[in-house]
């Protein structure tokens, strides 16, 4: 029996090695026990997919199950994005939600995210009680799709329109609709497909996509993951259409990405900070921001500027949206390009966070570039990231773990180390005020060195450094 190990967004898995029908029935098997012993016997649960292969059968599986075990539960009609599937859950006043989608893994990946009645992600502890409690595939309850349609145990839904309802409240579309735009959405041949067309159409703003049909060989790019060199096609057409700017979701469409103008890529970092400044400068919102280890200390800047907390808390959303929750905080996000915003689910929201920027051009008049440039004026320093990941096997995790461990550097490219952050992973903070990363990835066999610094110099050194500590050079 194959052990199950939900890392930092659920469980993933190769399809037909471990990603199997079976499989994927004893997380669903494992979910409905873990509700249950919560006292959501017989609650309503919501159950999407993804456009990778055979997600849409993945996801009937899950159906099968959770009604089998006596809950109710909203299937998506066709592959959604995982912000409307966590929005579902609230909206449907669900238990909670389980989405097939492998995110921006390789092709041949799949997974198995789940949510609470928040729309958030599970925290750690609960994660680790639906991974006791997956049986064998002998003691799956299941109960057939069809069977189960006719005696209303799961009902085929379409989660759209309450979630576009929702989202007009939080942002005025109107004058985004009439600001005559010219934009191009790259969706990664995922659920973001369609949207923004959608959203904003009947007005002078023009939205292109490309990439926009369902392809799970992800062509073009090595996987839906909206950071160079995946999105290199995209910044390429964006100068070569003279679009205005370049909106990036990944392949369940819960993170997002930025081209400016000249078909350079805004990372994710800088992302972040212009959404904190958007929110806290442009809309004249204030409550605290939460931020994993692996994002910018840029936050810390802003907070001091408008007054606001910021909070640290280790990679992943089953971290962020539990503290979101717990503070009420104004944003949360994390490096790899996923933010979520009071006043909808804790969550990650590519469209909304692509919306959010779009609303941050129009009020200010100012292209992506210039936003950029204007942040840094604000800030009083420019900001340099990279990060690089390496392949590395799980079974040599604990002899680079012990190594790094031990290792206390006094300095790093040249730079004084002023303190070691062991919160997740290996954060070595620096003199200048910026910090180096090494850390184990939750989703992949790769271990991740990230940077960021005020000096574009260091950036190449420091990675250098961190590649060296880890044993990788």
């Amino acid at each position: 029996m194959a052990k199950i190990h939900f890392g930092t967004d659920g469980w993933r898995g190769r399809i037909a090695e471990d990603y199997t029908f079976d499989n994927v029935r004893r997380c669903a098997q494992g979910f409905a026990a873990y509700l249950t012993a919560h006292g959501q016997a017989g609650a309503d649960l919501v159950v999407g997919y993804d456009k990778r292969f055979a997600s849409e059968h993945f996801g009937a599986a899950v159906a099968e199950v959770l009604a089998g075990n006596g809950f109710r539960v909203w299937l998506t009609e066709t592959a959604t994005p995982t912000p409307v599937i966590s929005y579902s859950a609230v909206e449907r006043q669900a238990a909670g939600a389980v989405n097939i989608t492998a995110s921006h893994n390789p092709p041949w990946d799949n997974g198995f995210k789940v949510r609470d009645e928040h729309g958030a992600a599970v925290a750690p502890d609960g994660l680790r009680e639906i991974e006791s409690l997956i049986p064998p595939i002998e003691e799956v309850k299941r109960m057939d799709l069809e069977e189960a349609r006719a005696q209303g145990r799961i009902q085929i839904w379409d989660p759209v329109p309450a979630y576009l309802t929702h989202i007009q409240k939080l942002v005025d579309i109107a004058p985004i609709k009439e600001a005559g735009l010219n934009i191009l959405v790259e969706p990664m041949w995922g659920n973001g497909s369609g949207w923004f067309p959608r959203i904003l159409a009947g007005g002078q703003t023009r939205v292109t996509e490309i990439h926009n049909q369902r392809n799970p060989l992800f062509p073009e790019m090595a996987r839906p993951e909206p950071i160079p060199p995946n999105v290199d096609v995209a910044l390429q057409r964006t100068v070569a259409g003279g679009y205005d700017v370049c909106l990036i979701m990944d392949g369940d469409a819960d993170r997002m990405g930025i081209g400016d103008e000249h078909g350079v890529f805004v990372n994710q970092l800088q992302v972040y900070a212009l959404l904190a400044y958007y929110l806290l400068e442009i809309r004249g919102e204030r409550g605290p921001i939460v931020k994993t280890i692996s994002t910018t200390s840029m936050l810390e800047r802003l907070g001091e500027m408008y007054g606001v907390p910021v909070y640290q808390t280790g990679v992943g959303f089953k971290y962020v949206g539990p503290k979101m929750l717990e503070v009420d905080a104004l944003i949360g996000g994390e490096e790899s390009g996923g933010y979520a915003f009071r006043g909808s689910v804790p969550e990650r929201d590519g469209i909304l966070g692509n919306l959010f920027f779009l609303d941050l051009m129009v009020r200010t008049g100012k292209s992506p570039a210039q936003l950029i440039a204007h942040l840094y004026e604000k800030l009083g320093a420019s900001y340099y990231y990279d990060r690089v990941d390496t392949r590395f096997p799980s079974e040599k995790r604990p002899e680079a773990k012990a190594r790094l461990d031990a290792a206390h550097p006094e300095t790093l490219a040249g730079l004084k180390v002023a303190d070691i952050v062991t919160l997740d992973g290996y954060k070595y903070l620096l003199e200048d005020g910026g910090w180096l990363l090494i850390r184990f990835s939750g989703t992949e066999p790769i271990i991740r060195v990230y940077c960021e610094t005020t000096d574009k110099e260091r950036v190449q050194p420091l990675l250098d450094a961190g590649l060296q500590l880890a044993g990788l050079r």
